[in-house]
């Protein structure tokens, strides 16, 4: 006999906390990856603009700033989507693996870049 069962979903249920505060949670975490991506992007505007910025360090803080903001975009918008609708909690199983691979692979590259920094 065969186990024919298959995992489609998955549910989020992040950390415990009144519903009353999802509001105020999706304010703040709005604005901290608003700024994020911004303050990257202007990173990288910046360093692409001023020729005098176009050494081998600043080349590696653009990448570095690059895998920030993908980083932080891969998670941060399916929490802000959880936080606004209850019934966004859910997750199927190939966007769940889309998302922790693209994770770690972020999470990888950006501590190689810092190996190569120092």
């Amino acid at each position: 006999m065969l186990n024919v069962s298959l995992v489609t979903t998955f549910f989020l249920t992040g950390l415990p906390h009144a519903p009353a505060l999802d509001t105020m949670l999706f304010g703040i975490f709005l604005v901290i990856y608003i700024l994020t991506v911004l303050g990257n992007l202007l990173i990288l505007l910046v360093i692409r603009v001023d020729s005098h910025l176009h050494t081998p360090m600043y080349y590696f803080l653009t990448n570095l700033s690059f895998i920030d903001m993908w980083f932080s975009t891969v998670t941060v918008p399916k929490m802000l989507m959880a936080l606004v609708n209850p019934g966004g909690r859910a997750i199927s199983f190939y966007s769940c693996v889309a998302q922790l691979y693209s994770f770690h692979f972020l999470g990888s590259t950006e501590c190689f870049l810092y190996t190569v920094m120092s």
